[in-house]
């Protein structure tokens, strides 16, 4: 099995990070090439997860925040309305 290093399509760039001229749909030079390029998306979705992970970890409290307040609103409302629920009450007891 060919490394990557040692491929005609793998170009590494001065600080050794490695650029992949190679296409799993058009170029590759062995089988074993899909699965690594398998194993680099891969890791590139889990590193996408990761960083949605700590945007979610960082706005957290924020959301608790806003979900607090929002309760609060609704009982609030619930509490303003329950005057109209009592007075239709009365009235269907009244007429019984």
């Amino acid at each position: 099995m060919i490394q990557c290093s040692d491929c005609d399509l793998c170009e590494i760039g001065p600080k050794g990070q490695k650029t992949f001229k190679c296409d799993p749909f058009s170029n590759i030079k062995e089988p074993e090439c899909i699965a690594k390029w398998q194993l680099i998306r891969l890791d590139m979705l889990v590193a996408s997860y990761q960083q949605m992970l700590k945007w979610q970890r960082k706005f957290a409290p924020l959301q608790d925040k806003i979900f607090k307040y929002m309760q609060r609103e609704i009982e609030d409302i619930d509490e303003s309305d329950k005057w109209k629920i009592d007075d239709e009450e009365d009235d269907s007891e009244e007429d019984s």
